[in-house]
């Protein structure tokens, strides 16, 4: 590999709390997506400031660090670097579901169900598209051999989609992935399918079965697998071990198939029929508006996570009506952001923005938007906002030209032939509209280096010296570094710096800054000065542990202190009686961005006194 992605990935799992903080990882297009067992041990700051890393977002129950492109190659090197199991999820995992809210519950089980097969997806949809596109020129047609068996690799994917949920559902819920599959199979068997084609009423002992065709269907057969997972670890638990490897999936299959049939399967189709019924109906009252409504706030939706809640309404209205126009009227957002990203790339002079602002717009290019999101547009605003403008005029005119995809497409360079079709030209002059409408407005309205040289004069006047001296924030005795019990401490792997031993339990503001971070346990705070320094102070050895016990935080991220006000109380003697060591550690986590570093002799030390000297 080009770059050191074994490195990186080192850095990441350590500074998600370690790998043995990791319940789970899967990865997307551009994110690995975490699901950790505390997220209080996970040093966001420091992910976001790794060569690699676009940003880091907490979302839908997940810990998302954005990568872009390379996200497959750091996915792969973390399996090499540590024992995370990649695509597999521990038992751990159900508990902290448990905690969350429903919304992010149901966002990390649609991710976790649909995010593995997209590729394959996208890839199908494509296909389809350049099939449509040699057919109408004349290349080939629709009973030449070599349309039939590239169709049949197209379309296959949709065909036996309930297989492929299956599979996907079933590492989700933990049930056992070829007794679901094999219940997938069973309702798009061809027995079962010639039996609905002719229109034979059968029955299940004695009880009617309504028959339905299962075939390219979403949400029955998740369900389905839901109830197998609950069933396959009833069973394990009260089956004796020498015979339940065998009888589990005997009983399993004896029970879930017909159930299917019966109740889960019709249920399910009437759920996905009426979830297509009223998206039809909000797009058919007044297309020009829906079209606005969702090319304006998608990407929006992106950032959230919660974009994945209409992932299964895409497929659920392709496996209805063959196309979905919500995938078109979505696409030219991606256009829009891409372009939005072209117009920094154009208007800026800085080296730095320039580099990503100009990756970022050729990533965009082909359907992947989080590098221009995080790394460009929200960053300075006004183009995120041109951007979902320019996005929402562009999807009214698609909704008005009617056009649709023929697959479940990420709309880029590469896979506007899935497309084709009714309002494909509309289609094609809205894309353009965004992404050039989003360029000029951004070069004109939306961006200027002034951005940055304001961010620089309100340092400069803060701050007439790149000098800063860093005061203790506690009454105590002085420990050097080198010292302390940690070893992660002690060794300055985090950063230079010294620590005190508290004689009282009162923590101040060593600096004049921001609190980036305020830890709800309280055991930590993490501070950023105008000068860029970033400080470090952690109450105590292990003390996440007590989940906030004896600790009370008087500040939260983002807050602006001075040198002396009050952050953190807590009780020494509780903390102690508990078992930890209360020596608390103050780290400069970013010392290689300063040229001197001086550190204060072994002494008691009073709050206000310096105890670091920093010089860039």
């Amino acid at each position: 590999m080009a770059k050191d992605y074994k490195k990186l990935a080192k850095e990441i799992v350590k500074n998600v709390g370690g790998e043995s903080n990791v319940n789970s990882l899967v990865h997307c297009a551009t994110r690995l997506r975490f699901k950790l067992k505390d997220k209080s041990k996970a040093n966001k700051d420091v992910i976001e400031n790794l060569d690699g890393v676009v940003t880091v977002v907490e979302s839908g129950g997940q810990y998302q660090v954005v990568i872009g492109n390379a996200v497959a190659d750091v996915y792969q090197a973390i399996g090499e670097v540590s024992n995370i199991k990649l695509d597999a999820s521990n038992e751990e995992d159900n508990d902290g579901d448990k905690k969350a809210g429903f919304l992010s519950v149901a966002i990390d089980t649609i991710s976790s169900i649909f995010a593995p097969m997209l590729s394959v997806l996208c890839g199908a949809g494509v296909l389809k598209g350049i099939l449509m596109i040699c057919t109408t020129a004349g290349w080939l047609t629709e009973t030449s051999g070599t349309y039939i068996i590239l169709y049949a690799a197209a379309d296959s994917v949709f065909n036996f989609l309930p297989m492929i949920l299956a599979f996907t559902a079933a590492k989700k819920f933990k049930a056992n992935q070829f007794v679901a599959v094999t219940v997938a199979g069973a309702l798009i068997y061809p027995t079962i399918a010639t039996t609905i084609s002719s229109g034979t009423n059968i029955s299940f002992l004695g009880i009617p079965v309504v028959l339905m065709s299962y075939t390219s269907t979403v949400i029955p057969i998740i369900l389905a697998v839901y109830v197998l997972a609950k069933l396959e670890k009833f069973l394990n638990k009260v089956l004796p071990e020498a015979v339940k490897t065998f009888i589990t999936p005997t009983v399993c299959l004896a029970i879930i198939t017909p159930l299917t049939f019966l109740v889960i399967g019709p249920i399910g189709t009437y759920l996905g029929q009426f979830l297509g019924t009223l998206y039809s109906t909000i797009y058919n009252f007044n297309p020009i508006i829906a079209g606005l409504i969702i090319g304006a706030f998608w990407q929006v939706f992106v950032i959230f996570g919660i974009h994945w809640g209409f992932v299964p309404v895409a497929i659920n209205n392709i496996a209805m009506y063959g196309r979905d126009t919500m995938l078109a009227i979505l696409g030219p957002s991606n256009l829009a952001q891409a372009g939005a990203s072209l117009g920094v790339f154009l208007k800026t002079k800085d080296p730095k923005v320039k580099t990503i602002a100009g990756s970022a717009a050729v990533t965009g290019l082909f359907g992947i938007t989080e590098p221009s999101i995080y790394g460009v547009t929200l960053k300075y605003k006004k183009p995120f906002i041109i951007s979902c403008i320019s996005g929402a005029i562009a999807g009214a005119i698609v909704a008005f030209s009617g056009a649709s995809a023929g697959g479940i497409v990420i709309l880029g360079l590469l896979t506007i032939p899935a497309f084709m079709g009714k309002g494909f030209t509309l289609f094609v002059i809205a894309c353009a509209i965004a992404y050039f409408l989003s360029a000029i407005g951004t070069y004109l309205f939306g961006y200027s280096d002034d951005m940055l040289n304001n961010k620089e004069s309100v340092k400069a006047a803060n701050n007439t010296t790149d000098d800063l001296e860093v005061v203790s924030p506690l009454n105590g005795e002085l420990v050097k570094l080198s010292e302390v019990s940690d070893k992660a401490f002690a060794s300055e792997a985090l950063g230079k710096g010294i620590a005190v031993i508290p004689s009282e339990g009162k923590l101040y503001s060593p600096v004049d800054g921001t609190i980036a971070v305020a830890f709800p346990t309280g055991h930590a705070l993490g501070l950023t000065t105008e000068i860029g320094a970033e400080i470090l102070i952690h109450i105590g050895f292990d003390t996440v542990s007590l989940d906030g016990k004896y600790f009370d935080v008087k500040v939260k991220a983002g807050e602006e202190v001075k040198k002396g006000d009050l952050l953190v109380e807590f009780d020494i003697d509780k903390i102690k009686a508990e078992g930890f060591d209360i020596t608390t550690p103050i780290l400069i986590t970013n010392s290689d961005s300063f040229n001197t570093i001086k550190i204060a002799e072994v002494n008691s030390v009073k709050v206000g006194e310096q105890i670091i000297f920093l010089m860039k």
